[in-house]
């Protein structure tokens, strides 16, 4: 089975997250979405580069969630989730593939 990198499944729960949320109109929809692609790169991280590196891109996909909402008054919502998506797999990128052991 082919591996999809963390970074992308950072990105994808972040974007999907917001999408499921929007198109069902069923907020807690999107956040189980969010939080499920959350766990699923928080392993993954863990298990590429360690438990501080993980602990630090958690702490930034969930502030890059919190981030998005007042960056979407400014740009739009979803200009503003494609930013934060985008911040969030380019540091997962740094992160995972320098700390690869």
């Amino acid at each position: 089975m082919a591996k999809v990198p963390a970074a992308a499944v950072a990105a994808g729960g972040l974007v999907g997250g917001y999408g499921i949320a929007r198109w069902t109109g069923k907020r807690p929809l999107g956040g189980a979405a969010l939080a499920a692609a959350g766990s699923v790169a928080a392993y993954e991280w863990n298990r590429q580069a360690g438990a501080r590196a993980a602990t630090g891109l958690t702490v930034a996909y969930l502030a890059a969630f919190a981030g998005s909402h007042p960056l979407a008054k400014k740009v739009g919502a979803w200009p503003a989730v494609f930013t934060v998506a985008g911040g969030v797999a380019a540091a997962s990128w740094a992160v995972t593939r320098r700390g690869a052991r």
